[in-house]
């Protein structure tokens, strides 16, 4: 059994090997998850930020429990901890996979606060964090935010059931999930280059690849 300190150690080069794609690249997804945002406003009507909860496969969630369970019991959320703040800090770099922008322009995000990992009953491990707006704003016509990697080497696909929710909107806001566009022939081409080539495809086939949210309120 690994002590905390090893632990630490391995998980972050767990991490910045499949979360973060060190070289060499890589041209399909190695890591998958399972997403679902919270879109969270202020009584004044202001979002304030996005609550992502992110549920990984079971290869990675295997890893990041190894010699913390005890007794057949699932690891606590306190003897994760270490491993939840390895993990933020690892993804800091790259912008936590969250690209929104309100009315067309690019939101700036504050610091992740809030953040667990915990070991569900099915053995898969589950990041929740708060990524707070640098400055609350009011949505300018819509709000669109999308959750990918530009290296196209974790694949995060929105939840089937209640993918976006909004808490504490003001009345008549709506939100809507656009699943991501049919790939032109020459698309599916490069894909498939890549695949024989190792190399990476590109930022713009990872956001071809992401499903959109879109909030609206009047």
């Amino acid at each position: 059994m690994m002590n905390l300190s090893n632990r630490r150690v391995s998980f972050t080069a767990l991490l910045l090997a499949l979360l973060v794609l060190s070289p060499p690249a890589v041209a399909h997804p190695h890591v998958w998850v399972e997403a679902r945002e919270e879109v969270m406003f202020d009584p004044g009507g202001k979002v304030t930020g996005i609550r992502s909860t992110w549920r990984f496969d079971e290869m990675y969630s295997a890893f990041a429990v190894q010699g913390l369970e005890k007794d057949g019991k699932v690891a606590s959320p306190k003897d994760l901890a270490p491993l939840a703040e390895t993990n933020i800090s690892s993804l800091a770099e790259f912008d936590y996979f969250t690209f929104a922008k309100n009315g067309g322009v690019v939101m700036k995000f504050g610091k992740p606060i809030d953040y667990t990992l915990e070991e569900q009953a099915d053995h898969r491990v589950v990041l929740r964090f708060t990524l707070p707006l640098a400055t609350p704003t009011k949505i300018v016509r819509f709000l669109t935010f999308q959750i990918y990697d530009p290296t196209y080497f974790v694949d995060f696909e929105l939840a089937a059931k209640d993918p976006v929710t909004l808490t504490g909107a003001p009345s008549g806001c709506s939100q809507s999930v656009l699943g991501p566009n049919p790939l032109l022939v020459q698309d599916g081409m490069k894909l498939a280059q890549t695949f024989d080539s190792g190399a990476q495809p590109g930022q713009d086939f990872a956001v071809k690849m992401a499903s959109r949210a879109v909030i609206a309120c009047p």
